[in-house]
């Protein structure tokens, strides 16, 4: 006879209930861990009712539709700026509504409905995110391109040749509409800045172009008036140092062609619409050859309008010589 011939038989419903029982000592029950992610406000003493009140005097003083209102007429990189101030701004700023109107506006060569196409295509409904992300051309300031190079003089009554460091910029300033001013001076950033605008006189050598943008490309046409008109064809890349800084251009080529007569005279207001097809080397009147240029081909350094004047790029080249882009 063995053992089992003596084990008794337990029914399955008080097994279970055994298990459980056992399990009892194994996990030690914590309700606390419940409340974890739930925000809970804590309850006043019975009989007192206090009112919050907000210790920062401006949000006391500033309902909250007068700061939606305030918000809503800054710019992005305001609203950036504003957001560092404290929390409640920082969580009002989150607001689609103020990106959804910057990105729109920066982008409003492409239509309201591609726009929205992109963002929920691209950037998981975020407008901010798309603002952040996506390439765009700035338009609160100037793109500056410092090029330098060294020309010999002409040696007086000396052994040594006397060597000159001569530095010049290019200018470009965008603008949301396509059209864009391209200047090339070798005047400072600071008094440039002054004639970058459609009612510049043609003395100051203001000239007026068209460009297009397609994801981080940029192409862009100038035209010079004249007895043989010539246009500058560029092709720029965007990039940026940091996330959505966007102050960056590499200019990757850089190409004079000439025009006919009748192409002037017909698409002088879009010139950029006749020659965005054409060849490197393709030129339509004999007399202006094409050339592309391999000199002073500088990265462009984007300098916002609040800082002109305070720029290195103003600084003569006895003091900077040379500057890196980065």
């Amino acid at each position: 006879m063995t053992s089992s011939d003596f084990a008794l038989a337990i029914p399955a419903e008080l097994e279970s209930a055994l298990r459980l029982k056992t399990s009892q000592y194994l996990f030690t029950q914590r309700p606390w861990l419940d409340l974890y992610g739930i925000n809970v406000r804590p309850v006043t003493p019975f009989g007192i009712r206090k009112q919050f009140v907000d210790p920062a005097l401006i949000h006391r003083y500033l309902p909250d539709e007068l700061l939606f209102e305030v918000f809503a007429r800054m710019g992005p990189y305001d609203l950036g700026k504003a957001a560092c101030v404290c929390r409640k701004w920082k969580y009002t700023i989150r607001n689609p509504v103020f990106w959804r109107n910057a990105c729109l506006k920066a982008w409003q060569l492409s239509e309201v409905v591609e726009n929205y196409k992109i963002v929920q295509s691209k950037y998981e409904a975020s407008w901010r995110k798309m603002w952040l992300l996506r390439p765009r051309i700035r338009t609160d300031g100037l793109y500056v391109s410092r090029n330098t190079y060294i020309r010999v003089g002409v040696a007086e009554w000396r052994v040594t040749n006397p060597v000159h460091l001569v530095c010049y910029y290019r200018y470009l300033r965008f603008f949301p509409s396509g059209k864009f001013l391209y200047k090339n001076s070798s005047q400072k950033v600071k008094e440039v800045v002054k004639c970058m605008n459609f009612r510049a006189p043609k003395g100051d050598g203001v000239f007026r172009g068209h460009y297009t943008l397609s994801d981080d490309q940029v192409e862009a046409a100038v035209l010079y008036p004249g007895r043989r008109p010539t246009v500058l064809r560029i092709r720029l890349r965007l990039r940026g140092t940091t996330t959505g800084a966007n102050n960056r251009l590499d200019l990757c080529s850089l190409v004079t062609s000439g025009v006919t007569d009748n192409e002037f005279n017909t698409h002088e207001e879009d010139i950029l619409g006749i020659v965005e097809q054409w060849q490197e080397d393709e030129t339509h009147n004999p007399d202006v050859p094409a050339v592309s240029h391999k000199k002073g081909l500088a990265p462009f350094v984007f300098v916002p309008f609040e800082e002109v004047e305070t720029s290195v790029l103003n600084l003569p080249v006895d003091k900077m010589d040379y500057y890196v882009p980065g």
